[in-house]
């Protein structure tokens, strides 16, 4: 078990900063403090935001704490953006991710403008949209999580792409991921969760200029383990976190239980590719 559990200081696991609070709540104002930081620098600096976040059930804490501070983030200079969407869902499907992001951050703190992942249309056609709004308003922030098969966004094993050519995609979701979204309560059995998705890759999340990793609950537990101590592998598409000097990791003890002080991988930087250049671990 790691020690001093309530001592906020970071720890390395490669490039990136491990931060284990002493409890959820602890965590999500840890990440909420570095989030609206980020935030109101980039607003100083060029006058707007352009911050992605993830959705899900290990978000609702950092989310709701972040949209809880309405007087020290400037939301109404923020451009707001997701990662994912099953093809086929619409905008208020109550599994959609449109609809999580609409009703949890667009909603309550009406920011300049939320950019939307189109799971209805044609999915290529999603594709390209939003990647070109990607590059348009390159991003401040990625705000992520890691899903229990070590996924980011929706990139799981079998489909993620560290030197992925694509800033978005359409992907097939794995077993593992599918039956994460039952087990969540979003839909009532497997059948019912759509095969695939439109998701960010992972280039262009950790395109971003930082990354904020919120990981709490003991079933994650496994793959932050996987992520900062495994292989740097598409097996474990989490790794690539430890790979950016610019990502911060926060815990709480549950989700950091199979961790050891001491057992900090080595540095390894993954080059994040801009544009068609090719990123690769080194």
């Amino acid at each position: 078990m790691l020690t001093g559990m309530s001592d906020p200081s970071a720890v390395a696991f490669g490039h990136a900063r491990v931060i284990v609070l002493s409890d959820v709540a602890a965590m999500a104002r840890a990440a909420a403090d570095r989030a609206a930081e980020i935030m109101r620098a980039a607003v100083r600096e060029r006058g707007v935001a352009h911050v992605m976040f993830a959705t899900g059930n290990s978000q609702l804490a950092f989310v709701e704490t972040l949209v809880a501070r309405a007087a020290d983030v400037p939301w109404a200079d923020t451009i707001v953006f997701h990662m994912d969407e099953y093809v086929g869902i619409g905008p208020d499907h109550p599994a959609g991710f449109q609809k999580w992001i609409r009703e949890r951050i667009v909603e309550p703190t009406s920011p300049r403008a939320a950019y939307y992942v189109d799971g209805q249309g044609e999915a290529g056609t999603s594709c390209a949209r939003y990647a070109d709004l990607l590059a348009q308003h390159p991003l401040d922030l990625c705000c992520l999580g890691i899903g229990e098969n070590g996924h980011l966004a929706f990139n799981d094993p079998g489909v993620a792409d560290f030197s992925d050519p694509l800033d978005v995609k359409v992907v097939e979701l794995d077993a593992a991921c599918r039956q994460q979204q039952v087990n969540e309560g979003h839909f009532p059995d497997l059948a019912s969760v759509p095969s695939h998705a439109i998701t960010v890759t992972i280039p262009a999340l950790l395109r971003a200029a930082a990354v904020i990793a919120v990981v709490p609950e003991a079933r994650k537990a496994e793959p932050v383990r996987a992520a900062l101590t495994g292989p740097l592998s598409v097996r474990c598409p989490a790794s690539a976190l430890r790979t950016i000097p610019y990502a911060t990791i926060y815990l709480e003890p549950e989700s950091a239980r199979l961790l050891q002080l001491g057992e900090e991988s080595p540095p390894r930087t993954l080059h994040v590719a801009r544009g068609n250049e090719p990123a690769a671990p080194t």
